[in-house]
């Protein structure tokens, strides 16, 4: 029985499952009118503009090679602050859109498959300056943070959601990721669900890259409560749910 359960796993590894699907029956296929490229929001809500990438020289500069080199996770952080210029650069470096095409595919900072970019991009505000402690959205398209909802309890809470890995709630911030599936699905059918995955994976490489840019750290985390960070960020766990996280903050290099 654990034999079959590791070889169906291991399934998802691979990408057999390309070869048995009629992608002339995906949505896309079909002529079924793409997802939105973000999640729709109520026009009155309160948003935050955030600095844009014009600005970013303002940030020090940090070459490549270096940044590769001393890439490492980090879970102590000290208690200096992030400034807003460098969340805005930390936001746009993992989900920004450099170009968008039409109303359902735009050209990112990260690489996605079939340019579908499904995912969503949440921050727990522990230590920004400027900003209160809660929950925010970042909203590519307008570069804006979306306020969800403030929380003085907030580290506790996304601590505890990550089965209480205390030293999560010493972050500045805390990226959590949430997967739209519909948006992959619609072009790749059953094959959707891997790649959606690699693309966690270039946009949290992206956050370790860009920290080095702002002398702060960060350290991926996958093991967290699906239902308590889902209910948590307030999504619904079945057509958008937590895939990955990542804690950031200011470090002693």
């Amino acid at each position: 029985m654990q034999e079959l359960s590791i070889e169906q796993h291991r399934y998802f590894l691979k990408d057999t499952i390309r070869k048995v699907i009629d992608f002339s029956q995906t949505d896309q296929s079909l002529g079924v009118p793409p997802p939105p490229i973000e999640k729709p929001y109520f026009q009155d809500a309160e948003r935050i503009d955030l600095i844009p990438p014009g600005e970013f020289d303002k940030l020090p500069k940090v070459d490549l090679l270096t940044a590769v080199k001393n890439r490492q996770s980090c879970r102590q952080f000290n208690d200096i602050p992030l400034e807003i210029d460098e969340l805005s650069f930390l936001l746009w470096s993992t989900q920004g859109v450099r170009q968008q095409l039409d109303a359902a595919h735009a050209f990112r900072t990260v690489p996605s498959a079939g340019a579908r970019h499904s995912l969503e991009t949440y921050v727990c505000i522990l230590n920004v300056r400027g900003l209160d402690i809660g929950f925010y959205r970042y909203l590519p398209l307008e570069h804006q943070l979306l306020v969800a909802f403030r929380d003085d309890q907030a580290a506790q809470k996304i601590a505890q959601a990550a089965f209480s890995q205390n030293w999560i709630s010493s972050a500045a911030v805390v990226f959590v990721w949430s997967a739209i599936p519909y948006r992959m699905e619609w072009r790749y059918g059953l094959a959707a669900h891997k790649v959606i995955l690699l693309d966690a994976g270039h946009v949290c490489q992206n956050l370790y890259l860009a920290c080095e840019a702002i002398e702060a750290g960060t350290c991926a985390v996958a093991a967290y409560n699906q239902e308590l960070m889902d209910q948590l960020l307030r999504i619904d766990g079945k057509d958008e749910f937590a895939i990955y996280l990542a804690a950031v903050g200011k470090v002693n290099k």
